[in-house]
């Protein structure tokens, strides 16, 4: 103990002595440990923490296999294998007592809020009663529901407020439970609040309000029947395992109850063929999968992005640590001396590799507490720019598990380097090293120091590369002919239902809106439209073409939107055939549809040979058959990366019902100075009647590009991050072999060699380090970029463009890292180098 505390008092001394080095490595090693620590807060964000619930491991996910899908689904984005009927989700719950202490369902919702005359449309849950209990999570003021919340239909108007939404809307205020809210126009009772920490079950999700699945005709006006339908799929369920029990023994037992209750289901559809009754029955199954996590809607499309950019977050800290390593050598090359006469004095091994590893872990240390000073803003920048509606659930706050990982990895790569310069330290050449005696630059010391070099270069380049490719990726995207005009383009969505209208009142709603809206200065045009245009979200179906058999097996989703008889004028769409919808095509005229054009080539063989033809959405009901009337050109609806969907539009008032509509305003002045006009117009339309998502139609294209931009941002930041790094590892190898060779340089000049010649000489080294990590590096970028394909869009791997200017931009920083050290090369004095050895 005596040696260690001496050994430390001596680091420390040894530290103060070079400020310069200490700074420099503890500030390199913390930008590698604050990056991986920041990222690493994402991914276990979102695909490692288990939900802040009681005992998360018995939790099980369900899904149902088959391919089979007969009436309605909505999957929410998870996928339709997780989406169930509200009366299977009650047969599993009451008939899956033997392997399940509870099962809770769940589904997403947006509802207006009504509170002291302001209205929202705001995210929320609809829930099963149980299901506070069965996850085991605690209320902060009031209670939460329980299964008497969830019996008679509309008899049960009480609500649950999320933790934030109560911080945020109503001050923390524990007076609120027991008050008033109005949700969709129905009085709901306030019954608690959810303790801090819980978002929901989905992850991804932050509802503001949970509702019991009994209300869902108030929180989705038009879907009470849902509570009976059997071929409408639109929950997700969780369930709770019983102690000792395993998702694979629960997926065992449970098979024969999913098979009967699948028989039950397919009754209630009808007659279908037999490979129909084959998917559905025979080779169906009820898959129980570990549910910790809670489901997603959203992890799957990030899991491949975060890992990626996990990825150079760790080549970055690989970058630092031989950055490191190589500070080390340079300065333990000065202690030689040193150390040999610590030898000399009768110091052995242990004490050498004692005093280097205790060096180290200061610098780890140092590092660690750096790297969490980089790490914080670097985190709240993160989620600042994956803050959208769609995906709001990250946090800011780096837990005690997380401090653990960046500290960790801050003292074992600190630690784990220091033991270079120790191998070199552990057999010194006494004799020589006392008598002060120098060698030349060519040992086996500084070509180990140039193959880190080496090494730092050809990581740089895996991430320039890397960068480069998602760099194109993102101009692609943002160059993608939409087929529509975007610039200019305002829009926003109303929903009438979720601001208590009645539906018969709906329509004649819709067409206030769309006359006020295009009564607005310096508009231009206003369409709308039941299908948001390029919000990654899309709703199909199927079409039944008179006079047209379709192939065996075939599958030809197609979009079906209900627009505005100005749609197409208002999104500059132009026809290929035929007309556009007038104000004529109502419910008292004949049914008449538009298609684009990838609908008229597929059924048609051309857009002129469409006009007349009559279809249907779906299985083709008599008297529900409409008639083309037009051809529009193909435009991506859904979002920039996806192929163009056959589509089937109608005319908005001969649509049923409508409830929501997303409204889009053609202006001539800069779209943002119409914002204040729009609300004004809208307050004065009503101004219980929320209005959401008003932006711009880039703004809106901007959102659904969160991913693609998060990963642009930080590729190009490590990209250049590594570059940097790898320059200033060039410049201190070039700048200590330069001095080392200081009396090679020397007689040089003495015998005649120019000053440009000696320059030459460095820059020479200079590329051949350079070089030989670009050539080591391409092949191996090529191979990983393949990996990451499904993330590029319009760019190969082999991109030779993205390839050509990473060789370009290295070789440039490798110039710059050796002016310098070249500069220093041909200004030796060779008299005074040959009398200072």
């Amino acid at each position: 103990m005596n040696s260690l505390m001496q050994d430390l008092r001596f680091s420390l001394r040894q530290i103060r002595r070079s400020p310069g080095f200490m700074m420099t490595a503890v500030l390199t090693l913390a930008l590698g440990v604050g990056a991986n620590t920041a990222i690493f807060s994402l991914l276990d964000q979102a695909l490692l923490r288990s939900l802040p619930v009681r005992e998360p491991d018995q939790l099980a996910v369900l899904s149902g296999t088959g391919k089979a899908w007969a009436g309605h689904t909505s999957d929410h984005g998870s996928g339709p294998e997780q989406s169930f009927s509200y009366p299977m989700y009650r047969d599993l719950r009451d008939k899956g007592t033997a392997v399940f202490d509870g099962l809770i369902a769940t589904a997403p919702v947006n509802v207006g809020i009504t509170r002291n005359k302001v209205s929202e449309l705001l995210d929320g849950e609809i829930v099963s009663g149980n299901y506070f209990s069965v996850l085991g999570v605690k209320s902060a003021q009031g209670r939460l529901l329980t299964a008497s919340d969830d019996t008679v239909p509309g008899s049960n108007p009480v609500v649950v407020l999320s933790y934030p939404y109560w911080q945020t809307h109503m001050g923390s205020d524990t007076r609120v439970v027991g008050e008033t809210i109005s949700i969709n126009g129905t009085p709901f009772e306030i019954a608690g609040v959810v303790a801090p920490g819980f978002q929901s079950a989905v992850w991804g999700q932050m509802p503001n309000v949970f509702v019991p699945v009994s209300m869902l005709e108030q929180v989705i006006p038009g879907r009470g029947k849902r509570l009976q339908d059997h071929t409408d799929r639109w929950m997700n369920i969780i369930g709770r395992l019983k102690p000792g029990e395993t998702p694979q023994h629960a997926q065992m037992a449970i098979a024969p109850l999913w098979h009967a209750l699948r028989a039950e289901e397919l009754k209630a559809i009808g007659t279908k063929p037999q490979r129909f009754v084959d998917e559905y029955l025979t080779r169906s199954q009820l898959l129980v999968a570990p549910g910790a996590r809670g489901l997603s809607y959203s992890r799957e499309s990030l899991q491949k992005p975060l890992y990626a950019v996990m990825g150079m977050a760790f080549l970055v800290l690989l970058i630092a640590a031989v950055n490191v390593a190589s500070l080390l050598l340079v300065r333990s090359a000065a202690r030689v001396r040193e150390f040999s006469l610590r030898y000399a004095l009768g110091a052995n091994a242990r004490r050498v590799v004692q005093q280097l590893l205790l060096e180290g872990l200061l610098i780890g240390i140092a590092g660690g507490a750096a790297g969490l000073l980089i790490a914080r803003p670097c985190l709240r920048l993160l989620v600042q720019r994956l803050s959208t509606d769609e995906l709001s659930a990250f946090s800011t706050t780096l837990d005690g598990r997380l401090l653990a990982f960046n500290f960790a990895v801050a003292v074992a790569v600190s630690v784990l380097f220091s033991l270079a310069p120790g191998m070199q330290l552990l057999r010194p050449d006494i004799v020589n090293s006392l008598k002060q005696q120098t060698t030349t630059a060519t040992g086996g010391t500084l070509n180990f120091r140039r193959l880190i070099v080496s090494l730092q270069v050809g990581l740089s380049v895996l991430l320039l590369v890397g960068s480069g490719l998602f760099v194109r990726t993102m101009q692609n995207l943002r160059h993608v002919d939409t087929g529509i005009n975007t610039s200019h383009l305002i829009t926003f969505h109303v929903d009438p239902q979720l601001s208590g209208y009645a539906k018969e009142k709906i329509p004649a709603l819709h067409q206030q809106i769309l006359d006020t809206m295009a009564t607005l200065p310096g508009v231009q045009a206003v369409g709308a439209t039941t299908d948001q245009e390029l919000g990654d979200m899309g709703h199909t179906g199927d079409a039944t073409v008179e006079g047209y058999t379709a192939p065996p097996d075939e599958d030809f989703p197609i979009e079906i939107p209900y627009i505005s008889a100005n749609f197409f004028h208002a999104m500059q769409e132009p026809l290929l055939a035929g007309r556009t919808f007038t104000e004529d095509d109502d419910a008292t005229h004949p049914l008449v549809g538009i298609v684009n054009e990838s609908f008229a080539k597929h059924y048609f063989t051309s857009p002129a040979a469409a006009v007349g033809r009559r279809v249907v959405g779906g299985d083709g009901k008599p008297g529900e058959y409409m008639t083309i009337v037009g051809v529009t050109r193909d435009a991506k609806h859904a979002n920039l990366r996806d192929a163009v969907v056959p589509t089937l539009f109608s005319p908005l008032k001969q649509c049923k019902f409508a409830g929501q509509l997303y409204l889009y305003l053609r202006t001539a002045t800069p779209p943002e100075q119409s914002f204040a006009t729009v609300r004004q117009a809208m307050k004065q339309i009503d101004p219980g009647l929320a209005v959401d998502e008003l932006r711009t139609m880039d703004e809106q294209i901007d959102t659904t590009l969160s991913n693609e931009r998060m990963i642009e941002l930080l590729a190009i930041s490590f990209g250049l991050l590594a570059t940097m790094l790898a320059g200033v590892g060039l410049y201190g190898v070039l700048a200590f072999s330069t001095a080392q060779r200081t009396r090679e340089i020397g007689i040089r000049i003495a015998l005649g060699s120019s000053r440009l010649r000696v320059s030459r000489l460095v820059l020479t080294d200079v590329l051949r380090l350079a070089g030989i990590g670009i050539v080591l590096a391409i092949p191996c970028s090529v191979l990983l970029a393949r990996l990451l394909r499904s993330q590029l869009f319009g760019v190969s791997s082999a991109d030779p463009l993205t390839l050509a200017g990473v060789v370009l931009l290295v070789a440039v920083v490798a110039v710059v890292a050796a002016i310098v050290p070249a500069r220093r090369a041909s200004s030796v004095d060779p008299t005074t180098a040959l009398r200072a050895e």
